[in-house]
């Protein structure tokens, strides 16, 4: 890193940053459906989209900017055990064909737009929907930060913002400049404007990739040199390496398996879920999903490649963009640095419009301002989608960047603990509502416990996310391991609630609800309205 402005590179950047922010506000217009003054409309975009945008959005948003960065940045630091991201997401395919259709369907016949909507009307519980809304939220914070750490890695490597002496304003402007913007084209046009912008991200990502992984190798003398650098590195630094070390496996097997179920409890991968237009788009829209796996494999080998290249960085989340702007002509670099600046636009959106739609539907609505009407929820969720946004702003600017990274660990070990009363619930009632709030506090309380104990080289407290199992005295994911207390407090419960006979609620879903196609029923709002009546018609 010279320090010295890439004039070629940020004009290519500034060129592509400047198209998706025009996309981003034409979307405001984009198969409008009506309505505009809803949450259906601004926050699921009508709840029309069709399976390639589908695609595209998911992708948009389960691929980010940090996935861009940080995965090979891992494999470029640790080795092999960085490839954990590779099989987690050739778990979750399966699991999410399974369970996400059944969300979609009846999300669709109740008008649900968060899981908190659905856990409210499964189990009759304001607790437990409040408590799956906080930790959506609370799990997307720092997410959303590390997009825009995402972001500023790449001004770093481009030189923008002067150096370590210059103002904080003017290092810090470009990033601003970046926010600003992002957070005007949300506002206006919803989930539309990610919707739109993905198909620019994601083609960019793969040219990128498939360019990278022919280029690259050629110039460092091909993947036998790769790898024999790499394992010359690993091997003389006594740790990582190309293949995982026996020590490490439980921790590489329970971290993928956990990743996976944890992947679609985030609140934003749902909202792109439910902002399908059939059951049967959710459905296809997950088989073709695979093909981010084989551009994730391709990419996870760039921190190989790294290695290889002779790329040294004192922030290892710089390698990448770093790579970049050594092996690539400037033109070309600029395309790189598009690829992630915009994949940081894209699910940042997403994660904003998402946890402004919990906090309206399931904090305001349901505790602050009940007769709250749809053009009132949806001005709220837009502000709180700026707050959000300035939040993640403010986490970015003034903390250390290794924090907004454990941070981000930390929120998949809480966001797994809302498994039980989701995906359980899609499938059974037998779980008392109860129960399931119990559970959840029990694994939120030990995983964060757990992960404040853990120390690293850098950090005294959440220096990392496994720790040794209990009674099995391998060393596994704290997040699983929270898992698996909270189900088996869930379970205990259960039994013993139902023994007592303690209320349990009222469900207000029944059993085609789970089944049910666009074609099958109007959506109902969470009153079981279906658009055009009015109150008295539910009495009739």
């Amino acid at each position: 890193m010279t320090g010295e402005v890439n004039g070629v590179a940020l004009a290519v950047f500034a060129l592509f940053f400047l198209a998706v922010t025009v996309l981003g506000f034409l979307a405001a217009r984009w198969r409008r459906t009506g309505g505009e003054h809803t949450l259906d409309e601004w926050g699921l975009g009508g709840r029309s989209f069709g399976t390639w945008i589908t695609w595209f959005l998911l992708g948009g948003d389960v691929y980010t900017a940090y996935t861009f960065v940080a995965v090979p940045a891992a494999i470029y630091a640790a080795g092999a055990a960085g490839f954990f991201a590779v099989p987690y997401t050739i778990l979750v395919y399966p699991l999410i064909f399974t369970f996400l259709p059944r969300l979609w369907s009846v999300s669709h016949r109740h008008g649900y737009v968060t899981t908190a909507d659905f856990v409210r009307g499964r189990f009759g519980s304001k607790g437990l929907s409040l408590a799956v809304a906080f930790t959506g939220i609370l799990a997307t914070m720092p997410y959303i930060a590390l997009q825009l750490v995402g972001i500023q890695a790449v001004l770093d490597v481009m030189g923008v913002g002067g150096g370590e002496n210059t103002h904080w304003f003017v290092k810090d402007l470009p990033l601003l400049i970046a926010f600003g913007v992002l957070a005007a084209y949300t506002y206006s046009s919803g989930l539309r404007a990610p919707a739109m912008i993905a198909f620019v991200k994601d083609t960019l990502v793969y040219v990128v990739i498939t360019v990278a992984i022919i280029y690259i190798p050629i110039r460092l003398g091909g993947f036998d040199e790769v790898f024999a650098k790499a394992g010359e590195k690993f091997t003389s630094a006594g740790a990582g390496g190309l293949v995982t070390a026996p020590a490490g496996q439980w921790t590489y097997a329970t971290l993928a398996l956990g990743s996976a179920m944890a992947m679609f409890m985030y609140p934003h991968s749902v909202t792109a879920t439910l902002s399908s237009g059939s059951r049967e788009v959710v459905r296809r829209s997950t088989t073709v999903m695979p093909l981010y796996t084989l551009m994730l494999g391709l990419l996870a080998l760039l921190g190989f490649m790294a290695i290889a290249a002779g790329v040294k960085v004192t922030n290892g989340q710089l390698a990448i963009p770093q790579l970049f702007e050594d092996m690539f002509p400037d033109w070309f670099a600029g395309v790189a640095f598009a690829a992630i600046g915009i994949g940081a636009l894209v699910p940042a959106a997403i994660m904003s419009i998402a946890a402004a739609n919990l906090f309206t539907r399931n904090i305001y609505k349901d505790f602050i301002k009940p007769d709250a009407t749809a053009e009132q929820e949806t001005k709220v969720s837009k502000l709180v989608s700026l707050l959000v946004k300035v939040g993640a702003l403010v986490f970015v600017l003034t903390m250390d960047k290794t924090v907004a990274i454990n941070f981000q660990l930390l929120g998949g070990i809480w966001i797994l603990q809302t498994f039980p009363a989701l995906v359980g619930g899609l499938f059974t009632r037998w779980f008392h509502r109860w129960a399931l709030l119990t559970g959840w506090a029990a694994g939120m309380v030990y995983g964060t416990a757990a992960a404040y104990g853990i120390a690293s080289p850098t950090q005294k407290h959440f220096g990392g996310n496994a720790k040794e199992i209990p009674g099995i005295g391998e060393t596994g994911y704290l997040g699983l391991t929270a898992f698996v207390l909270n189900v088996v407090v869930t379970v205990v419960l259960t039994w013993a609630l139902r023994a007592l006979k303690a209320p349990e609620g009222i469900d207000e879903t029944r059993p085609e609800d789970y089944t049910a196609d666009a074609r099958d029923a109007l959506p109902t709002d969470r009153e079981g309205l279906r658009p055009g009546d009015s109150p008295a018609a539910s009495l009739s």
